[in-house]
């Protein structure tokens, strides 16, 4: 919640004293001019990134197989477009960086390293049965085994029972 806070205070500082800085050496209308192009031309690359990560994504569960950037991978595109419609030079940074495909993925294996740490994020295996083969009795997949596609989730019970709860007898 601190960290939260500090955010929220320490940010606008920063992009506020970095715009002052910028006006002072280009001049007001060149700047905000800045700040419109960078908002445009931010939306648009977040656009077509969010299409692409999508694209990929429909692609590779067309396929059974994971996304090469995962769910992390979407919600930093999403971060990202957000940060680039943000007006300030630090966001748009921050922005046009997440934007990048190679520093995007470093991010979210640095972020999913984070979270397993945490031990409240964890790897979760979903085992499908429908792989497409008839049963005996003729029904689609029954007692065959299926394809294995790795998910990222939250831990939220472990045997039916709330996370809090799972250590109690």
């Amino acid at each position: 919640m601190r960290m939260l806070l500090a955010l929220f205070i320490l940010v606008p500082a920063l992009e506020l004293y970095l715009l002052v800085g910028v006006g002072g050496l280009l001049g007001f209308w060149p700047t905000i001019f800045l700040i419109i192009v960078t908002g445009a031309v931010g939306a648009s690359l977040a656009r077509r990134e969010g299409f692409r990560v999508l694209a990929e994504w429909q692609e590779a569960m067309a396929v059974g197989r994971i996304p090469a950037e995962g769910v992390t991978g979407g919600l930093l595109v999403l971060v990202g477009g957000l940060l680039l419609i943000t007006p300030g030079i630090l966001t748009d940074v921050l922005g046009f960086a997440l934007m990048l495909p190679g520093l995007r993925r470093a991010v979210g294996r640095w972020l999913r390293a984070i979270w397993g740490r945490s031990g409240r994020f964890q790897a979760v295996q979903v085992v499908s049965s429908m792989s497409g083969a008839r049963s005996p009795q003729g029904g689609p997949g029954a007692g065959t085994p299926g394809r294995i596609i790795d998910v990222e989730g939250e831990v939220l019970s472990v045997d039916g029972r709330p996370i809090g709860d799972a250590g109690a007898g």
